[in-house]
């Protein structure tokens, strides 16, 4: 897929993984549209990278439904979607609220599937597109006090395979980036913490594995690409 012709949807993109993603895909000369919960953020990040910008929840049904009738009416079509959108909760099961993992569930796996849904409609129609997914190594195994995090990012890899058995007859790729730590604000969002140690990922490492995945001619793709520090 050639970058400087696709129109490109990221979830979650006004700061972290999600900006570095629009930032790089901006500098080859993609046309990107970031979306986030909080406007000020959106509309900063969007102005700095001369892109677009909408605030949307993906959790939110009629948020999403929103973006996607602000798609049609500013692109003709879609290229890529990218869910990168996600939060974290850590804690011990017994101290874990139901509510904490269903707020975890419902951005990480509910507002995937619905972003997923809608971005499917348009690529069958097109016969072509494609979807990134942004796991974690906490979709390959599990670890104490992740109950909430890595049960939602193990249902993202599921739901991954089901799209890719469904959609490849549609010339659609469906594929997903599992980093390990990267030094962004989600660890301090979420608690588990993050020291800012240099020998750690950045969020434009993940950036680099997303532009290396489309770029591939669209005969072949790969299904999962997952990242680590060398020596953290």
């Amino acid at each position: 897929m050639r970058i400087d012709q696709a129109k490109i949807l990221i979830t979650g993109g006004a700061t972290g993984m999600g900006y570095e993603m629009a930032k790089i895909f901006k500098q080859q000369g993609a046309e990107v549209l970031i979306c986030g919960r909080t406007e000020k953020t959106v509309v900063e990040a969007a102005k700095e990278l001369d892109i677009l910008g909408f605030t949307a929840d993906v959790s939110n049904e009629k948020d999403v439904e929103n973006l996607f009738r602000f798609i049609e009416q500013k692109w003709d079509g879609l290229d890529v979607l990218i869910n990168n959108a996600g939060i974290g909760s850590f804690s011990e099961l017994i101290s874990t609220t139901t509510e904490d993992f269903t707020r975890v569930w419902d951005i990480n796996v509910k507002g995937a599937f619905m972003m997923g849904r809608q971005a499917a409609k348009i690529f069958i129609r097109q016969d072509k597109g494609n979807i990134i997914n942004i796991g974690s190594t906490a979709s390959q195994y599990g670890f104490a006090n992740g109950s909430a995090y890595v049960a939602s990012k193990f249902a993202l890899k599921g739901m991954t395979e089901c799209w890719r058995a469904e959609l490849r007859k549609h010339n659609v790729r469906v594929m997903q980036i599992n980093p390990s730590e990267v030094v962004t604000d989600f660890g301090a969002k979420s608690g588990y913490g993050s020291e800012k140690n240099e020998k750690k990922l950045k969020a434009a490492e993940i950036a680099h594995v997303a532009i290396s995945m489309l770029t591939m001619n669209d005969i072949g793709f790969i299904t999962d690409a997952t990242v680590w520090a060398t020596n953290p």
